[in-house]
């Protein structure tokens, strides 16, 4: 038996109806691979098993299927790890070992379950490129493992080997490339597991700044920049994040753990892959203190990082989670997140209203604002007349003050008297008397079969 340690994965997952915050769709099916790294625990993707509801494993050549359970997941980069209580189930099977980062143009073999085939299949690449991609499941920018071997449907979640050991987690084919697919490196994997033993939090942390390359001589010069100096000028930094108090725009990150960035935003990583200066993160907790250097006003100084999960304007993993939605006269609103632009389908980065994804792709967390709160749909009533137009719109104000997230949204809907007016962020006045409003609740529910008003967090009342 050729690598008996990969086994497949049969995933039940119900995901929440965006358009119908209340409710979800109908549960389905999906299937995947994954591979054993001890007598009970399975390492996967973490998109394999994403709002599961079920989950089995099933060895090689065995029809028995076992149920298992997530223990652990990392949406940010794309990794799980299943138990099972069958305490026979690795019996005579030899454990995989997680090995090192591969290099360049080493042999690698992607080991998984295919759909169409009941037997593991093997394909066999070499690594062709190591750099940072972005994560399909997370939107993540983390390092990846280009490898020239095809990654099918159902091969996704399992192993990478290279020398007898597990390199990677194949996690994606290329966009528009033939027989070439991506892998969670090892790297990154190792981070996933030591987080798991010693119960650090799953996320991956974040910087919270955005950059722009120093390549030019007459913005060096302007910077106060020294001929042997490099970096990357910071051009926002998110409130809240790692960054937060401890750098400002303007500012020009040099060194970021002891490692010198290029005018060009790259870094030398493991001291021989050149790639973007990101590559570092996925090698940290949150919790780590890391240092950096950068050149403030004309001056040097160094600066402990305490490193933070990504705090985004609009989340990028909402995975395992009901959304947070509320109902106001017929109107529902919910946070902007990207599971809610996934709506738009296929392509939703084209097809979705351009102020949202601009929202997506530029906003920035202040103090004022910490969340988008959009007007997601209109049901119709005589309370609402008139709006029915008015949907996929984010909320600029509620009684003449912006919302700093949903639950402040909220409060400030329920504590108002007389008249409810909203500002849209596209120039639109959305004005119901509160009670009017509130007298047609029970109406509305009814008629649109609605369980309550709110989400569940909501009733419970969610602290920021």
């Amino acid at each position: 038996m050729t690598h008996p340690q990969v086994v497949r994965v049969y995933s039940t997952y119900q995901d929440p109806d965006y358009e119908c915050p209340w409710q979800s769709v109908a549960p389905r099916g999906s299937t995947g691979s994954g591979v054993m790294i001890a007598p009970q625990r399975i390492l996967t993707g973490a998109h394999v098993v994403a709002n599961a509801t079920f989950v089995q494993v099933q060895k090689q050549s065995d029809p028995k299927k076992v149920t298992a359970r997530v223990v652990a997941i990392s949406h940010d980069c794309d990794l799980a790890l299943l138990e099972v209580d069958d305490k026979a189930f690795g019996r005579g099977i030899k454990p995989s070992v997680v090995g090192d980062l591969p290099k360049l143009r080493d042999g690698v073999q992607v080991v998984g379950y295919p759909i169409g085939g009941e037997e593991v299949s093997i394909t066999e690449g070499v690594v062709s490129r190591i750099e940072v991609q972005r994560y399909e499941h997370s939107q993540r920018h983390l390092l990846a493992v280009t490898v020239d071997a095809a990654i099918n449907e159902g091969n996704s979640g399992g192993p990478v080997f290279a020398r007898g050991k597990v390199v990677g987690i194949a996690f994606q084919a290329l966009p528009d490339a033939e027989n070439v697919g991506e892998m969670v490196p090892a790297p990154i994997i190792k981070r996933f597991l030591d987080g798991v033993k010693k119960k650090k939090l799953p996320d991956v942390p974040g910087i919270g700044i955005s950059t722009q390359p120093l390549e030019n001589p007459a913005l060096r010069r302007h910077l106060g920049m020294k001929a042997r100096d490099s970096g990357v000028l910071i051009t926002a930094v998110q409130y809240g994040s790692s960054a937060w108090g401890k750098f400002a725009v303007g500012d020009v990150l040099m060194q970021l753990d002891g490692h010198s960035i290029a005018d060009n935003g790259t870094i030398r990583y493991r001291g021989r892959h050149r790639c973007q200066f990101d590559a570092l993160i996925g090698d940290f907790q949150c919790g780590d203190v890391i240092k950096a250097r950068v050149l403030h006003k004309r001056k040097a100084k160094d600066v402990r990082l305490d490193l933070q999960p990504m705090k985004w304007l609009v989340p990028r993993t909402e995975y395992d989670r009901r959304p947070m939605w509320f109902l106001f006269g017929g109107l529902v609103f919910q946070r902007l997140t990207a599971e809610y632009l996934r709506n738009w389908g296929e392509h939703w980065w084209d097809k979705a209203p351009k102020a949202l994804l601009h929202s997506y792709y530029y906003g920035l967390r202040r103090p004022e604002q910490q969340e988008v709160v959009v007007l997601a749909q209109v049901l119709a009533d005589a309370v609402n007349v008139g709006y029915e137009v008015f949907h996929n719109d984010s909320v600029a104000t509620i009684n003449g003050d912006e919302p700093v997230d949903m639950v402040d949204f909220v409060r400030k809907v329920d504590r108002a008297q007389g008249e409810v007016v909203i500002k849209l962020s596209s120039g639109a006045t959305v004005l119901l008397d509160a009670e009017a409003a509130r007298a047609a609740q029970a109406r509305i529910l009814d008629l649109y079969h609605v369980p309550g008003d709110r989400s569940a967090d909501l009733r419970k009342g969610r602290k920021r």
